[in-house]
């Protein structure tokens, strides 16, 4: 895998920061989710205290093997950690990537912070790596996570039925969305008027 694509990164806003996870962001990790017991959700796979490790460590070991890039958010204001999310499943040669892995602690979610990242990421894989596609993966069952992808412009693609056996053994119908290099113009001034907002 020619991970080199994707090289690490830091994506700034005026609300947000977006710099490389690294281990010693566990315990930092373990404090956004402990806002609102993230880990709790069934929907979404959050780090406990118990699992932030393996959580961790995983993350950066796909880092090597298959050149995804995780981030931590912070909070551009204070340099808090409030969450973390990744490029994934990254396709160098038909210049494709997802974004996900993405969560946020409870006080910042419906707040601007999503659509900031969501904005950072999306401009930098369509304007520095030339995708010609940003793809969106979630529960099905996940209406805010929906919601909130719909919000930025993507368009279902459709469902990836028992596409996942989940920790507690029940079967993840997966929703695929997705936006093109064709749509990002729109969908980049879309979320521009709502960051002036």
């Amino acid at each position: 895998m020619d991970g080199s694509w994707i090289s690490p990164v830091i994506l700034e806003s005026d609300v947000v920061r977006l710099r490389p996870l690294e281990a010693k962001d566990a315990d930092a990790l373990v404090e956004a989710a402990s806002d609102g017991e993230l880990w709790r959700l069934w929907v979404t796979n959050v780090p406990d205290a118990a699992t932030v490790g393996e959580y961790v460590q995983t993350a950066i070991d796909l880092k090597r093997s298959r050149g995804d890039l995780p981030f931590v958010v912070e909070e551009a204001a204070t340099g808090v950690i409030i969450g973390t999310t990744r490029y994934i499943n990254a396709d160098p040669v038909n210049r494709r990537l997802e974004i996900g892995y993405t969560w946020y602690a409870r006080r910042v979610q419906r707040t601007p912070v999503n659509t900031h990242c969501k904005y950072l990421l999306l401009r930098h894989a369509f304007e520095s790596l030339d995708c010609i596609a940003v793809e969106f993966r979630t529960h099905r069952m996940n209406r805010a996570s929906r919601a909130a992808i719909e919000r930025l412009g993507a368009h279902e693609d459709g469902v990836l039925r028992n596409h996942r056996i989940l920790p507690d053994g029940t079967y993840r119908d997966t929703v695929v969305y997705s936006i093109l290099e064709s749509e990002w113009p729109a969908v980049s001034s879309h979320l521009q008027r709502q960051i002036e907002r």
